[in-house]
């Protein structure tokens, strides 16, 4: 699994360079400087938060231009300040200015992510519940978010469609309703004990139809506090092993009280879909 990821990132990588140098290079560095004009940098915060992207500029440097060396003072999931020094660079001019906006614009992004969702789990911090991510990613990064997700101390929710088995309100209303949806998603996978399977209901009826054929988890969407502490406690009077999970416009003002019902997980999209990029920038000496 770890080629493939390490894979998934050199392709996204290559697009990434070919997105900004294109076939000509930077027009503008190659006009000013020569070839053996050489200079020191770092890459520094700006802003209080979590380092999230820490792996990536050595290897797109080194595909840039593998003259530029890239020293990691910080890892994923440290804490910056203003001034934190995240990586010192050296070598060709060139190469370092032509990397300077893919590498800051991945770093600034992930660790507004990383940073996001280490405030929302600090709001939750005193339940038991944990914070999970949602697939409310942007197109092609959804690996480096969802990782930026954990440097946060989030979790990972499914990566895609293939590895759960998520049976939401429009499967549920083609199907006629939870039992007939949640009956042949368990028919389907039989004996197996994966993928697992998770069904949405919207109301506490929903809920006790769910929770009669036990499938690993149920998601309580957009449902009240006071409804969702009523399936908490009806899960727990029925001494079933169902996880529970809430979803449905979950704010940072709001997480704390919707963690407080009991329930196993909390779901926020915002985490990833509306995060705010970190301030981090590059000074060349």
């Amino acid at each position: 699994m770890t080629g493939e990821i390490d894979a998934g990132i050199g392709e996204l990588l290559d697009c990434a360079i070919n997105e900004d140098l294109g076939a000509g290079g930077d027009c503008t560095s190659n006009a000013l400087f020569s070839e053996s004009d050489s200079a020191e940098a770092v890459i520094e915060s700006k802003e209080t938060g979590i380092l999230s992207g820490a792996s990536l500029p050595g290897p797109l440097f080194s595909k840039i231009n593998s003259s530029v060396s890239v020293t990691m003072l910080l890892d994923d999931g440290s804490k910056i300040v203003p001034g934190s020094v995240i990586c010192r660079l050296h070598g060709p001019v060139r190469g370092i200015l032509a990397g300077e906006r893919i590498a800051l614009n991945f770093l600034q992004r992930l660790s507004g992510i990383a940073t996001l969702t280490s405030r929302y789990c600090a709001a939750m911090a005193h339940t038991g519940a944990r914070l999970l991510d949602t697939r409310k990613t942007t197109p092609g990064l959804r690996l480096l978010e969802k990782l930026a997700v954990r440097h946060g101390g989030g979790m990972n929710h499914r990566f895609g469609l293939f590895d759960m088995m998520l049976i939401k309100d429009t499967h549920v209303k083609r199907c006629g309703g939870v039992t007939t949806a949640l009956e042949k998603a368990l028919q389907c996978r039989g004996r197996a004990a994966l993928p697992k399977i998770e069904v949405e209901v919207q109301s506490v009826g929903e809920f006790d139809e769910a929770l009669k054929l036990l499938p690993d988890r149920i998601m309580l969407d957009n449902m009240s506090l006071s409804a969702m502490r009523q399936c908490v406690e009806k899960k727990i009077a029925a001494r079933a092993g169902v996880e529970l999970e809430a979803s449905g416009n979950v704010t940072l003002e709001s997480i704390a009280a919707v963690a407080e019902t009991g329930v196993d997980f909390v779901s926020c999209g915002s985490i990833t879909h509306s995060a705010k990029a970190l301030d981090i920038h590059l000074v060349i000496a």
